[in-house]
């Protein structure tokens, strides 16, 4: 076994030692997110922190500034909207809606017979479905528009059919690979047994309670969007389309918002969705060597001296997303940038590393 699911039935949340107090002055953080701008080598960057609720935010670039400021406008966070999806099917089943072990072919298909491993809610966002990381048959149709809208092409129902089609080369549960079609799937078979859009749940139980009027699914334009570049920071990119992969990879939103959805998860008080901000940070699954790989239903989780640190990156064809959190230093950091991602790439190793200092 590569994988050990420990969700449904983890426990609710675990101890937590309270975070340090913040200093009355501390000029380094601007420096330091001067420093990482800069190093993003992108148009347009954007790297904001925020330590026990104090905001620094630092932006720049090497494109000529937008209309707009460029921490006021909506970026795409790609696969870090899994944050959102695993805090929305966490809400849902904090309130009673879901348990995560319904079985995902009779939420979409009631007349279907789950059979005696079925893959579930909680297999689809854990990784542990046993799903490949896209549906088969996807590059051969996205081939064509490859570079510029690959997801596009393939619609919600192409990926209902592709599930309902496929079979796991292994049983649900039993190993971890990461996948956008299974949690592409979850957001579907979540909307079918509730009978309303994800858009719409997403909205309702996420982003209207935490206050993200900056967050959405849909591109507008260029006045409340960043646009993105290819892999030479130059090449202008349309749009991303997320097509099926919605609950995968279509949020959008400012820094700003990015950066209140992460206090929320340092500091749950109080918030509408408080259980579930802290049933997020409770590890479901360990898995590699040693089971030291260890994850939450929406974040990967790596131990510091003080404590977990919890983080996700994502990409689309134009741009980069890294969010991340750290109880124990009350610090929470978003990074956003409008360059495709290439390799030996430093955006998110940067994040990461300002994140990961004390």
């Amino acid at each position: 076994m590569s994988g050990v699911l420990l969700w449904p039935g983890a426990p609710a949340g675990e101890p937590r030692a309270p975070a340090p107090e913040a200093p009355d002055h501390d000029p380094e953080p601007a420096e330091r997110l001067a420093a990482a701008v800069e190093a993003a080598d992108a148009p347009d960057a954007v790297f904001a922190m925020s330590r026990h609720g104090r905001r620094v935010l630092c932006s720049g670039g090497t494109a000529p500034s937008p209309g707009a400021a460029r921490e006021d406008l909506r970026y795409e966070i790609g696969s870090a909207t899994k944050t959102f999806t695993g805090l929305l099917l966490a809400r849902l089943i904090q309130d009673g809606a879901l348990t995560g072990g319904e079985p995902a072919v009779t939420c979409l298909d009631p007349a279907r017979e789950a059979g005696p491993h079925p893959v579930t809610l909680a297999h689809l966002i854990t990784h542990t479905a046993g799903l490949p990381a896209l549906p088969p048959g996807f590059r051969r149709r996205a081939l064509p528009v490859w570079r510029t809208n690959p997801y596009g092409r393939y619609p919600a129902g192409r990926v209902v059919d592709a599930f309902l089609r496929h079979r796991p080369r292994h049983r649900p549960g039993t190993r971890w690979h990461y996948s956008n079609f299974g949690v592409a799937v979850l957001g579907h078979a979540v909307a079918a047994v509730t009978g309303t859009a994800w858009e719409d749940l997403l909205a309702d139980r996420v982003l209207r309670p935490l206050g993200l009027d900056g967050t959405g699914l849909r591109p507008a334009d260029a006045a409340t969007d960043a646009a993105g570049h290819g892999k030479d920071g130059r090449t202008p990119v349309p749009p991303f389309d997320a097509g099926g992969f919605q609950a995968a990879g279509a949020v959008r939103a400012t820094p700003h918002d990015l950066l209140t959805f992460l206090e929320a998860h340092l500091d749950p008080d109080g918030a509408s969705a408080a259980a579930a901000l802290r049933a997020v940070q409770v590890p479901v699954l360990r898995r590699g060597l040693d089971h030291r790989h260890v994850h939450t239903v929406a974040w990967f989780r790596h131990p510091t001296d003080g404590g977990p640190l919890y983080f996700h990156s994502g990409a689309t064809l134009g741009q980069q997303a890294f969010l991340g959190f750290r109880p124990d230093t009350g610090t929470a950091l978003a990074a956003v940038c409008t360059r495709r991602f290439r390799s030996h790439d430093p955006f998110v190793a940067t994040a990461y590393a300002l994140l990961a200092e004390d």
